[in-house]
């Protein structure tokens, strides 16, 4: 599989996309690791999925200043028992409202990382809209979003300066962004 690494213009903000299971969460989650071994201020948020005997339930934010986590969205179970296709995902508002009180908070940090911004966010203003915020004050050293390929154009428009990286592979893409781009950023300061 191919990688595809375009480097930023204007900035350390680095757009991270790919499909559902390619491992865009996973590479936050050590990229963050990474930093935080170098002695960085990392903040925001990860969005772990949540699987229960193999399928998707759930789907955490985990702070990544605290390490505390909440369950913000969750699959409905249809009247049988099973999980519901028809209304894909439910939202905890008091969650919701967590998440963001973190992301507006996490600024200024050395790496801010919100992971994902969806259609909710890019399309109908809801979601993690402070972390849209947050990524529009360029108060970090270092940002990662995550956005599907879908919402890369969105992304893109919003942010021209961003540098964009296509996560096809986890480990092939993690040692090439990671040597030519974030490692860099990090040692740098």
């Amino acid at each position: 599989m191919s990688t595809k690494i375009e480097s930023p213009v204007n900035g350390h903000l680095w757009i991270l996309t790919g499909p559902r299971g390619s491992g865009k969460t996973t590479l936050c989650r050590r990229l963050a690791a990474e930093a935080k071994s170098l002695g960085w201020d990392v903040a925001g948020i990860v969005s772990p999925a949540v699987f229960d005997g193999g399928d998707k339930t759930g789907i955490e934010a985990l702070d990544l200043r605290s390490g505390e986590s909440r369950l913000f969205a969750r699959r409905p179970v249809d009247p049988d028992g099973g999980l519901s296709h028809r209304q894909r995902w439910v939202y905890d508002p008091i969650a919701l409202a967590w998440g963001n009180q973190i992301l507006s908070s996490a600024i200024p940090c050395d790496m801010l990382v919100v992971d994902e911004l969806g259609p909710l966010e890019l399309e109908a203003g809801q979601g993690w809209n402070a972390g849209l915020k947050a990524l529009d004050s360029r108060a970090y050293q270092v940002a990662l979003v995550t956005v599907r390929p879908e919402l890369l154009a969105a992304a893109r428009k919003r942010w021209p300066f961003a540098g964009a990286v296509d996560v096809e592979s986890p480990e092939s893409n993690l040692d090439a962004f990671e040597a030519q781009t974030t490692r860099k950023d990090l040692e740098a300061e």
